[in-house]
């Protein structure tokens, strides 16, 4: 399981604990370009922070993803267009 789903899991699991509250902030933060304290992960269990680490990852490698589709659009977008002139 992906480590995005297991933060998920973890954050629908018990929204209202301190887990729950920082890997929501996290999330939000990605998201949302919003500042996220460094700080609030030293407060998880290693595994839970390993997760949260993990969670950085995927979520880098999938920006990096939709940037390389859209960049795939966009090319095949110019390419028909250059096709039709």
């Amino acid at each position: 399981m992906r480590a995005i789903k297991q933060a998920k899991k973890l954050i629908e699991q018990n929204p209202n604990s301190p887990v729950g509250q920082t890997f929501s902030k996290l999330i939000l933060s990605l998201e949302s370009d919003i500042e996220f304290s460094v700080k609030a992960l030293y407060s998880l269990d290693t595994a839970e922070f390993d997760l949260a680490i993990e969670v950085l990852k995927d979520w880098r490698i999938d920006r990096f993803y939709i940037g390389k589709a859209k960049a795939f659009d966009m090319a095949t977008h110019a390419q028909a267009i250059s096709i039709n002139k």
